[in-house]
């Protein structure tokens, strides 16, 4: 549609929020890096944000001792949502075309549906027993009561409904009107300390991203809270040391160094 890699880049977003539910959503966060046309580089962070009221005890017992996956499960294991803010903010600074032009593909699968192949239904099966024990996820995710089977038509209408929303009233939508009111409500009514104030305050970083070298390649990545980008920096770093190219592709030698 005449767009640009970014454009693409937040429609594609908006789109894993519908068809990898287990690892894109907006309910979640993420990163940004940039190498624009005109030299820039930028990386903006989005990441989720632990809510006002979390404390250094939050997940600790009386005695100062973790209490075992409450960090990771139920409503005090929930963050403050940065996906809608960061994309739409990757999309608002650097792209080119109209958010409802992006966002209508997300909608349409959302709306429609998606058959589920069998990589779709392996990752639903094993979270089948805490999908059940939320009656309304599972009337989405699971099939009276059972998990989906492969060829089965995945339809998310509230999804649709939320993101046809962000679509035409942008992040607002999201953090400062009803789709915020009830998040909190059901963090509340859950033991979850999300407030509203949590999303009304919520921002996007921009920053500048880690550079180094690799053998007179400039590397651009992602700075911290993201470990990728020190990680990969220390990793090339390291292997400068070695005759990679003199190893082989993919022989015992070369798998060695890198796995190491």
């Amino acid at each position: 549609k005449g767009g640009t890699a970014v454009d693409a880049a937040v429609a594609m977003g908006y789109a894993l929020a519908v068809v990898n539910p287990c690892c894109g959503n907006v309910g979640g966060g993420g990163f940004a890096t940039l190498h624009l046309a005109d030299g820039r580089n930028v990386f903006l962070n989005f990441r989720e944000k632990a809510p006002l009221a979390a404390t250094e005890a939050t997940y600790l017992d009386d005695k100062g001792e973790v209490i075992k996956d409450l960090s990771l499960r139920g409503y005090l294991a929930v963050a403050v949502p940065g996906t809608v803010l960061g994309l739409d903010t990757l999309l608002r600074d650097y792209g080119t075309l109209p958010r409802d032009v992006v966002m209508a593909p997300a909608i349409r699968l959302a709306e429609e549906g998606f058959i589920l192949d069998q990589g779709d239904v392996d990752i639903l099966s094993r979270a089948a027993d805490s999908l059940a024990a939320e009656p309304n996820v599972a009337s989405i995710f699971l099939k009276d009561g059972k998990p989906l089977s492969a060829g089965d038509r995945l339809v998310q209408s509230n999804l649709a409904a939320t993101l046809r929303s962000i679509a035409e009233q942008g992040p607002d939508a999201f953090y400062r009107g009803s789709i915020a009111d009830r998040i909190v409500a059901a963090s509340s009514t859950n033991g979850g300390i999300l407030s509203k104030k949590d999303f009304e305050s919520y921002s996007v970083s921009e920053e500048k991203p880690v550079r180094c070298s690799y053998r007179s390649y400039e590397i651009i990545s992602a700075p911290p809270p993201s470990s990728g980008g020190t990680a990969i920096c220390q990793i090339l770093n390291v292997l400068e040391g070695y005759s990679i190219a003199e190893f082989g592709w993919h022989s015992a030698q070369s798998l060695h160094v890198m796995a190491e």
